[in-house]
């Protein structure tokens, strides 16, 4: 019977490094950047972000916290959402529309 090892990590409270680890982090480091040989790289140009996406797998970490709102507000958002679920996650994507636009106009 094969026991099933589970290992959880939290990018924001990565495990110690070890002695080595640190000891190759400062000579990487240390080392010039004309020291980094890129001659398998190429140089990546403006024209190369132009078909860019954003990656579709990605999902922002979320922060619980707790927010004051008008009832109104949370009433209009929970009539919109079967069983008056996933009202939070509507808030959340109006939000996110609202900081693009306001992102569009100022950059």
């Amino acid at each position: 019977m094969r026991k099933i090892v589970r290992y959880e990590f939290d990018p924001a409270n990565p495990p110690p490094l070890t002695e080595a680890q640190n000891a190759e982090i400062a000579a990487l480091r240390a080392r010039p950047e004309s020291d980094v040989d890129t001659s398998d790289i190429p140089e990546l140009t403006e024209k190369f972000w132009q078909n860019a996406v954003p990656n579709p797998y990605f999902k922002p970490i979320k922060q619980q916290l707790t927010l004051r709102l008008d009832s109104d507000l949370v009433a209009w958002f929970k009539r919109r959402e079967p069983d008056g679920r996933g009202y939070q996650s509507a808030i959340n994507k109006a939000l996110r529309e609202y900081v693009a636009k306001q992102e569009r106009k100022t950059g």
